[in-house]
């Protein structure tokens, strides 16, 4: 019988290691672990896929509506909440060219009031559908043109008055009259007052770009242009008389009048600088200057030294047709300055300050 032989643990060993085997333990564990790593490395870091991330932005539709058919125009859609009434417009005007942005007229009501450019769509939203009723405003022009075409006007008219053309006045009474020097003085006063509102106008005032309705602007200009022509034409007359009081009433009224000018000036440089220094938090309060100093009694000094100015100048001429314009300029200028003092008195809170809206103490 033959016994069959069991191999030792050293001949185990040496099988292993003779057919190549591995021998189980920690040193192959850490060679496969690093072995591994490696190939990690070699292709690259492991990314995570891309999270898909959805758009909070809620769009707004805008229909637009006729005022008075209430017929549907357009529909504006993809109206972000960023979009302000004027970004409205113009894609309004890309829809329907015929209206230019100026012209068009929205409104939330058809006989509500005429919602500004700056006021933001979110602020009009109540659902993701917003409802306007559209109007046409008309040809529209800017305030800048308004001002310019009302300032001018009366500075080229009351020259040719001044110059005395033949087709305006006898060709015999214009070359032999005499002229008296107040004639030359409310010349030259006229032509100040109105060469200051242009250059302000181009260079002080900061005018929106706001626009409004030709009409207006023909309206403007027939007022200031009307009671020119009939200013000049008695104050240039050949047969005008000199004021009642002679010099000394021509020369106190030319001295009242300068003072006006200048203060309003002053005035409206200070409302401006105001405005540039970002400060409208507070009225704007008197400087060092003597002609600001009216702020501490009115809202309205601009109008006060404006109705100054055309009081004194009827003084200086002592003609009805400047009064009858100064009367006339007050009453307006009254209605604007009450406007602005109510605004003022809420904004500011005022009312503890007692002032008045343009004549001290009184109005």
């Amino acid at each position: 019988m033959f016994r069959r032989h069991k191999p030792s643990v050293a001949e185990h060993k040496k099988d292993f290691a003779v057919h190549g085997a591995a021998l189980p333990g920690p040193q192959n564990d850490m060679r496969s672990f690093f072995n591994l790593s490696q190939l990690v490395l070699s292709a690259g870091q492991l990314r995570s896929p891309p999270i898909l991330r959805h758009s909070k932005i809620t769009y707004f539709e805008v229909e637009i509506l006729d005022a008075q058919s209430k017929r549907q125009i357009c529909v504006v859609d993809k109206v972000p909440p960023s979009f302000s009434l004027l970004d409205v417009k113009h894609k309004f005007h890309k829809t329907c060219p015929q209206w230019n942005p100026s012209r068009i007229g929205l409104r939330l009501e058809r006989n509500g009031p005429y919602l500004k450019d700056s006021i933001s769509i979110q602020s009009l939203a109540v659902s993701s559908i917003i409802t306007l009723y559209f109007t046409d405003l008309g040809q529209q022009v800017t305030w800048t043109t308004v001002f310019l075409a009302e300032y001018s006007g009366p500075l080229l008219i009351y020259l040719l008055f001044y110059i005395r053309l033949s087709s305006i006045y006898a060709e015999e009474e214009s070359t032999e009259s005499f002229r008296h020097p107040v004639v030359h003085l409310a010349c030259l006063c006229h032509c100040l007052h109105y060469v200051r509102h242009l250059l302000e106008t181009l260079f002080v005032h900061k005018i929106s770009g706001g626009h409004t309705p030709l009409k207006n602007m023909i309206k403007g200009c027939a007022f200031y242009w009307g009671f020119t022509s009939w200013i000049a034409y008695y104050v240039n007359h050949p047969r005008y008389t000199p004021p009642s009081f002679g010099n000394r009433q021509v020369v106190f009224a030319a001295l009242a009048f300068l003072m006006c000018e200048a203060g309003n000036h002053f005035i409206n440089v200070a409302l401006v600088q105001q405005n540039h220094s970002g400060n409208k938090a507070s009225f704007p309060s008197p400087t060092y200057n003597p002609f600001t100093w009216l702020f501490t009694l009115v809202s309205c000094p601009n109008y006060t030294y404006e109705i100054g100015s055309w009081i004194s100048f009827t003084v200086m001429t002592q003609t009805l047709p400047v009064g009858i314009f100064a009367f006339l300029m007050a009453i307006q200028m009254s209605l604007w300055a009450q406007k602005k003092h109510r605004l003022y008195v809420k904004k500011y809170n005022m009312g503890a300050l007692r002032k008045t809206a343009m004549i001290p103490f009184i109005f």
